[in-house]
């Protein structure tokens, strides 16, 4: 097996995926696969490229199956609060850096017919916000479930699947950032509690090992719609 993991900037939280790894290959058999990490800035191109031919150097081979999680977002009252460079840079990071990186995998998932791609949406896809970064999540990510569904069309013949995974009030990960705030928070959620990123993992796998699950957006909330 090959994993090729990118950062942007914390390097301390990706050297706590390569230790959860390692334990968990610890308590398995089979071969250790071979992991790759690469720090990109996806709102930058240049870099993207400096990425895959990190990758194919390291791997001998370009990825077949794509899990696209970057994202990023400031809080801003309001939307025409929003400069015209944040708002580019926004869309560059959370729309534009998905197209490119298929462009980086598509060939090679088309030429060997099986490939697996998986953006990572946001319920904020699904409609407006109650702020202006919530608002210009909505185009951004409404953009890129649409840009998924009509990949999925495009690339069915050569049984790659395209999917999207929503996720809402999910807890650890910086989305919330006051931690007094989670039970509060949790209560204005039909389940009551905060989601976790184990729960998105697990839905982010599925997703992979379902090839006959295709242009469907999965909305991870807790019951929120």
């Amino acid at each position: 097996m090959h994993l090729a993991l990118t950062y942007s900037k914390n390097l301390d939280a990706m050297r706590a995926v390569l230790d959860s790894i390692k334990q968990q290959r610890n308590q398995s058999t089979g071969p250790p696969p071979r992991i790759s990490i690469h720090q990109v800035g996806v709102g930058v191109p240049e870099q993207i490229s400096r990425m895959f031919h990190e990758i194919d150097q390291a791997h001998k081979q370009l990825p077949d199956i794509l899990v696209s999680n970057a994202g990023y977002g400031r809080r801003i009252p309001q939307i025409w609060d929003i400069s015209l460079e944040e708002f580019d840079y926004t869309l560059n990071v959370n729309l534009r850096a998905s197209s490119i990186l298929i462009k980086g995998v598509v060939e090679r998932m088309k030429e060997q017919r099986w490939g697996r791609i998986v953006f990572r949406s946001s319920i904020a896809g699904y409609g407006g916000g109650i702020n202006g970064c919530r608002i210009l999540r909505s185009v951004q990510k409404g953009g890129m479930t649409g840009m998924m569904k009509n990949l999925s069309t495009r690339l069915a013949e050569y049984n790659i699947s395209v999917n999207d995974v929503a996720p809402a009030m999910i807890g650890e990960t910086g989305m919330i950032p006051n931690a007094q705030a989670f039970p509060e928070v949790a209560a204005g959620i039909p389940l009551g509690r905060l989601g976790t990123p184990e729960e998105v993992a697990n839905v982010v796998e599925m997703c992979v090992q379902t090839g006959y699950l295709t242009g469907q957006s999965v909305l991870l909330a807790g019951g929120l719609k």
